[in-house]
């Protein structure tokens, strides 16, 4: 089983990024995916294995950058939010 929360290396590390997302979603998946092949440092949260207040907290903090607290959603530098699987918009935010 997938860890709930951590964090990953990578040589792209001039933001910060936190990735939102459910264990068990194809998309947060390609999402996750297309971090690790940028070499994006991320961390990660995955919401649907997390219990009680955390994920309480969790979800409150998708709901400040996307109202309909979907997955996944990337939060950059606390500053701009991408909402699904959009490669583009991705690399954008993050400047690949």
């Amino acid at each position: 089983m997938a860890n709930a929360r951590g964090s990953v290396e990578g040589a792209n590390n001039a933001k910060q990024v936190t990735f939102y997302g459910l264990s068990t979603c194809v998309w947060c998946k390609r999402t996750r995916q297309l971090l690790e092949d940028s070499d994006v440092a991320f961390d990660f949260i995955y919401v649907d294995l997390l219990r009680g207040n955390e994920r309480k907290d969790a979800i409150e903090q998708v709901r400040k950058w996307n109202p309909a607290a979907s997955f996944p959603t990337l939060v950059v530098d606390d500053e701009q939010s991408v909402v699904g699987y959009k490669p583009d918009q991705i690399k954008g935010a993050l400047g690949l």
